[in-house]
């Protein structure tokens, strides 16, 4: 009895030690010192809203993603480069090169999009050397900053449309002004605390005339039908260089939320506009939304089509930015749920850009030199074209996806799997067999676009995702995907854009899928379990 005791006190011993040993071991600072990130992909562009390109210099672009930083391309295009990854924010809403100076580069932080799913920013940055430099320039509090403008002839001379926060009011909102290259600024248009700047543009004929949008917003902090807009913003102009504003409202809807504007500039008396307004907008339709047209610089307006492609929320709910030719005021694009243009004053219109290869297009700039020059920014990233639209680059060469939530597959080599925002989904591997990692490598998994992606861990073959109110169960061997939803789901259950699911690491059998209540399976989703009673709250 006494010998085993010992040998249990000795056992006992062995294993504190061997406690106290992994214990410290998981504090030593350099355990991992010899580890180093690396790229893998997946090489296809995320949702990106700011453009902006160099007229004396044809082949250089700047495009800046909504949660990914500022990436510039020297090549037209064929490969970008990011310059923005040493700075604390990657939420990008604006990019400005001045037309006076193509080596100073204004960079506006915060995507400026009302949408469940968005980012913040800290406020406007500066580079003196197309990019190499950053300084920051102040505004933190605006948080989405949606646009900005230059004064073509001095470029410390900038207007910047702040929108503010997103969840609540603030006062830094509005639009600013600054006469020293953004060493200081000045709120020149201001309306209250829930009203925000959402876009502002300058005559590139008189800089002293400028047009400003004002935006009353706010989000609730929850998924669906938690935008809330008033009518306290709408159009605004100055003409003696931002100093005073009156509003414009001549022909404009009395229930106008938001709009943005475009300056023919070859013509700056014929102006163009999205907008939208009180009345609920639906998806593929122009309802409560319009495309409007002013001859007399803003003075009187009308409704330009009934076409309802130019005027259309894209996917997410976000406003069209139209843009206008810098040679021709009759010809129009308009960068919508797809991407059209009219040649006639914007009476008709014709499809220029849509899927497959991207929908959903935020933004786009044209060579004032060359209108054949356009960098067209999307849900899926940025492309060129040269030729007016008869073709375009890839957006296969830029890594700015936004994806939600990383899990790993037990296979060698090892896959890394996602919801990728705006691209579905997406498990790529961790190495290539053709000297690097390609397009060859990953491939989508039938996962919604903001879901979890849970790989089996006892079947190499299988890889389940949720999101919104589906589970789905992918098969690599024969590409087929099922939809393996708890069937209760479709009753009454809340379910949320990015439904948890994983399995459970005690044991591999069992599969967890939450929404309102928390879900379990063993047998792969073939039948469900609920295993707890409501965990949330309704809002």
């Amino acid at each position: 009895m006494k010998q085993l005791c010992c040998r249990l006190v000795l056992l006992v011993s062995c294993l504190v030690f061997s406690l106290v040993v992994l214990d410290a071991q998981q504090i030593f600072p350099n355990m991992f010192q010899e580890m180093r990130w690396r790229m893998i992909g997946p090489f296809r562009g995320g949702r990106t809203r700011a453009v902006a390109g160099v007229p004396s210099q044809p082949n250089v672009f700047y495009m800046g993603a909504v949660d990914g930083g500022v990436w510039k391309s020297d090549d037209y295009g064929r490969t970008w480069n990011p310059i923005f990854d040493d700075q604390p924010t990657q939420s990008i809403g604006a990019i400005a090169v001045a037309p006076s100076n193509p080596n100073l580069i204004y960079v506006a932080s915060g995507e400026g999009l009302q949408r469940p799913d968005l980012s913040v920013g800290d406020g406007i940055y500066k580079s003196k050397d197309a990019g190499k430099t950053w300084t920051h320039l102040g505004l933190r509090e605006g948080q989405q900053i949606p646009a900005l403008a230059v004064d073509p002839r001095n470029p410390d001379r900038l207007f910047a449309a702040v929108l503010g926060h997103a969840y609540g009011a603030n006062s830094e909102r509005g639009i600013f002004r600054s006469n020293d290259g953004g060493a200081t600024w000045e709120k020149v248009l201001f309306k209250d605390e829930n009203t925000g700047g959402s876009d502002v543009e300058i005559d590139p004929s008189n800089p002293d005339v400028i047009y400003a949008g004002m935006w009353q917003s706010r989000l609730g902090p929850w998924e669906d039908n938690n935008a809330f807009a008033g009518t306290n913003g709408g159009l605004f102009k100055s003409t003696d260089g931002g100093n005073t504003w009156r509003k414009l409202t001549k022909g404009l809807p009395d229930e106008l939320v938001q709009i943005n504007i475009a300056i023919a500039p070859s013509r700056t008396s014929s102006l163009y506009a999205t907008l939208s307004t009180t009345k609920p907008a639906e998806y593929a339709s122009d309802a409560g939304l319009g495309f409007y047209r002013s001859d007399d610089a803003g003075e009187s307006w009308y409704r330009a089509t009934t076409d309802p492609r130019p005027a259309m929320k894209i996917g997410g709910g976000d406003l069209p930015i139209a843009r206008v030719d810098p040679k021709n005021p009759d010809v129009i694009y308009s960068a919508s749920l797809v991407t059209v243009r009219s040649t006639d004053g914007g009476k008709t219109w014709m499809s220029l850009r849509s899927a497959p290869g991207g929908d959903d297009y935020q933004n786009l700039w044209i060579n004032p030199n060359d209108p054949k020059i356009i960098l067209l920014a999307s849900d899926q990233g940025a492309i060129i074209t040269v030729n007016g639209g008869e073709s375009w680059g890839s957006w296969y060469n830029q890594p700015t996806a936004q994806l939600y939530h990383v899990s790993a597959t037990n296979t060698f080599p090892y896959k890394l799997c996602a919801g990728q925002q705006e691209s579905g989904s997406v498990c790529i591997s961790s190495r290539g067999n053709d000297g690097r990692i390609t397009f060859r490598d990953w491939h989508p998994v039938g996962v919604i676009e903001y879901g979890y992606v849970a790989p089996d861990p006892l079947d190499d073959d299988i890889v389940y995702g949720a999101g919104r109110n589906e589970v789905s169960r992918f098969h690599w061997s024969t590409g087929q995907t099922e939809n393996v939803t708890p069937i209760p789901i479709r009753g009454n259950f809340r379910t949320d854009r990015t439904e948890p699911l994983m399995f459970s690491p005690v044991d591999p059998h069992v599969l967890y899928y939450s929404t309102n209540v928390l879900f379990e399976t063993n047998d792969g989703g073939r039948t469900w379990r609920t295993i707890s009673p409501d965990l949330t709250r309704e809002h």
